[in-house]
């Protein structure tokens, strides 16, 4: 029954201006999304948030239950959109970043194709690449961490 009305909230999403909305069904939150925009997570915040199940608009209505993160010192730079991962913008093209780079807000750190467009993905603040966390050319899932960045 609780998925019929998912489906409906979807259906009424998708065709009216409103980008998001939360709502919670027998203790669990849900959060609907028509286009997401770009994550970054800090760890030590997210940490502290109850789990909550999130489902994307242009997605089938299926739970994705998200779980609390380790508390750590960098932050998680996440798919806005599920698509295929590049490093860089051609196949002979160098990496835009690699682990240890530094690098600056609105730079340019890797291409999410979805639907045959091309997003890039900038980084949200300043900070040093410590891990990248999708191999290039594999798919990726919505709000799935692509960096760790250690904020500077």
């Amino acid at each position: 029954m609780w998925q019929d009305k998912l489906k409906e909230i979807i259906y009424i999403l998708e065709n009216s201006d409103v980008n998001e909305i939360d709502i919670n069904f027998w203790g669990k939150k849900y959060r609907v999304v028509k286009s997401p925009g770009i994550n970054v997570v800090d760890q030590k915040l997210s940490s502290d948030s109850d789990n909550s199940t999130q489902i994307n608009s242009t997605a089938s209505p299926k739970d994705e239950i998200s779980t609390s993160p380790e508390i750590t010192n960098h932050n998680q730079i996440l798919s806005p959109m599920p698509g295929t991962f590049y490093s860089a913008p051609s196949p002979e093209a160098e990496s835009f970043v690699k682990a240890g780079d530094v690098v600056k807000k609105g730079q340019t750190l890797c291409i999410i194709e979805a639907m045959k467009i091309m997003n890039e993905i900038e980084a949200e603040s300043n900070g040093v690449i410590s891990e990248i966390l999708i191999k290039n050319g594999a798919p990726v899932e919505y709000n799935q961490p692509l960096f760790k960045i250690n904020p500077s």
